[in-house]
């Protein structure tokens, strides 16, 4: 959810190769900027809201293979690569894939802060980490994770990358068993100038054929005090006024505290639209909990299909979730989405778009 687009209005620069290319890019009719790309379905922790751990799949497209998807997608115009699992940074060629896809698309890998610090040199050249942490309560953290020793791992994680000039954030998983802590966690970090973007707990409903099984029900994680919820939004909307550190937009807060206290959705899923999802094995879905619809690499031969074009219309009558990102990429869409995006992290454009052109000036020397 980090696309905070690189500015190509900014007088006195001059735009790099990449930036005209995501400019280029952002005016392309299919007007799907965002991919999330689950690399690996291994992973080293045991996250008690999340079934990727025990299910997993040592099979994977080898590092070729996605950068042949990444062109595809970068023909299809999408702007934006996440890339998760799993972990990401198990694999052992994440380094060259990560080099491959910050070179044309905003990139975002995530790590659960194991890896990290392992991996430093594969992510010098990403514009985000997300280091997944749920709270400051060491104890409660390592419960979590399932795993002794997880908050200390992601904490040094953290700290080493901000002190290598690396673009590091912390992405909470706001939950019941969080709820009441999240507010005193964004300000400890936004303190420390690290960034801070959300996830919210929500697990997959039983679609037949489901790509990639992620959120599994956990009462522990239900948020139960959905008006504590849209109390935590409404906070962090006042605090977003004096702090360009909290990365999640207005609208999306007003959509998740609304959702919280009416049970209503004011947005409508873009599924296949806005944003796709690509598995382990290189199949494309509108998010990971439907069914596989085509292959990477067939899918500028499918893209404007009859098919494709009756998937957009179920999912966009999906009610059956409410996880942050795809929130996110709906509320958002098309270049007005863009330019909301933009107006409402100004400040975080310039930084990115400045650091980009000092590189590009760098190399020609």
């Amino acid at each position: 959810m980090n696309i905070y687009f690189y500015v190509s209005g900014v007088e006195g620069m001059t735009l790099s190769s990449k930036t005209l290319s995501l400019v280029k890019r952002s005016f392309k009719f299919t007007r799907t900027y965002h991919a999330q790309w689950m690399v690996t379905r291994k992973c080293n922790y045991r996250c008690r809201g999340c079934s990727v751990w025990s299910d997993q799949d040592c099979s994977e497209l080898p590092a070729e293979d996605i950068k042949r998807g990444l062109d595809i997608l970068r023909e299809l115009g999408v702007l934006e690569i996440v890339f998760s699992g799993g972990n990401p940074l198990i694999r052992d060629d994440v380094g060259e894939i990560l080099d491959y896809s910050s070179k044309y698309f905003v990139t975002t890998v995530y790590d659960n802060g194991s890896m990290a610090a392992e991996k430093i040199d594969a992510l010098r050249n990403v514009d985000f980490v997300a280091i997944s942490l749920d709270t400051l309560d060491e104890k409660k953290n390592d419960y979590l994770k399932g795993v002794p020793g997880a908050w200390r791992e992601a904490m040094k994680a953290i700290d080493l990358l901000k002190s290598e000039g690396i673009h590091v954030g912390v992405s909470p998983t706001i939950s019941q068993l969080n709820l009441y802590g999240i507010i005193d966690f964004t300000k400890y970090f936004i303190s420390r100038g690290i960034p801070v973007w959300y996830c919210l707990y929500w697990h997959d409903y039983p679609f037949e054929n489901t790509m990639f099984p992620i959120g599994k029900e956990n009462h522990e994680y239900e948020i139960t005090d959905k008006k504590v919820l849209a109390e935590v939004c409404e906070t962090l909307l006042k605090m977003k006024e004096e702090n360009d550190n909290i990365y999640i937009t207005k609208k999306t807060l007003e959509a998740i505290s609304h959702l919280a206290l009416t049970g209503e959705r004011i947005w409508k899923c873009k599924a296949l639209s806005s944003f796709l999802v690509v598995d382990h094995l290189g199949r494309v879905a509108g998010c990971h909990s439907r069914e596989p619809v085509v292959s990477i690499f067939d899918l500028p031969k499918l893209w404007k299909s009859p098919r494709l074009k009756e998937l957009r219309e179920e999912y966009s009558k999906c009610t059956n979730c409410a996880y942050l990102c795809y929130i996110f990429y709906s509320i958002h869409t098309g270049i007005s989405g863009n330019i909301e995006i933009i107006r409402d992290q100004w400040k975080n454009a310039k930084i990115l778009l400045k650091e980009e052109n000092m590189e590009a000036s760098s190399s020609q020397i």
